[in-house]
């Protein structure tokens, strides 16, 4: 195990950002102090994120803020960027900073490469900073992983529902959403 590595704030990444270090193209974000490339982006990623996007607008409407693959601060060396997240209205839009643990409802992920990376590191950064719940729309396997019940040492709470399943976000009981729905080939 490496002792002597520096971590990098997420102070120190926006100010890299704004020097121009990085490509304007480039994608990237910061988990537990280290600047991590992001897989590109497939068509059936980027269609899973329309459905679960669209779904989500129809069903809770105004009652919350949907960012799409925007940055989310989870603490001082932790920055994001989940497919889609849930989280409370500002009166800002979030101008004045990016939202944190306590303005999240959900987190979504989609995996049609990134699986293992999502369930095994985003879960656990997303479960330190106490994210109440996190899902991970597996576009390959045609299932849903669910996280809840968030600690230090990880998610308490872990399923994997099948496409013929309905689940409701935590926050939000009264909004039922076919996994069908989400997986859908269109």
């Amino acid at each position: 195990m490496l002792t002597n590595i520096r971590l990098i704030s997420v102070r120190e990444y926006h100010k890299m950002a704004e020097m121009g270090i990085f490509h304007p193209e480039e994608r990237l974000e910061l988990i537990a102090g280290q600047i991590i490339r992001m897989s590109a982006k497939g068509t059936a990623h980027e269609s899973a994120i329309t459905r679960t996007e669209r779904l989500l607008r129809q069903r809770l409407g105004d009652k919350i803020l949907l960012r799409i693959q925007s940055p989310v601060q989870l603490d001082d060396y932790s920055e994001p960027e989940p497919d889609i997240s849930v989280v409370k209205l500002n009166p800002l839009d979030y101008e004045d900073h990016h939202p944190n643990a306590s303005e999240v409802f959900l987190l979504i992920e989609i995996a049609d490469s990134s699986l293992k990376y999502d369930r095994e590191v985003k879960a656990m950064a997303y479960s330190k900073s106490g994210i109440i719940e996190y899902w991970i729309l597996d576009v390959n396997g045609r299932k849903l992983y669910m996280y809840r019940l968030p600690s230090a040492d990880g998610y308490h709470s872990e399923s994997r529902l099948a496409e013929d399943l309905t689940i409701s976000p935590l926050a939000f009981g009264d909004c039922a959403i076919a996994i069908r729905e989400l997986l859908r080939k269109v």
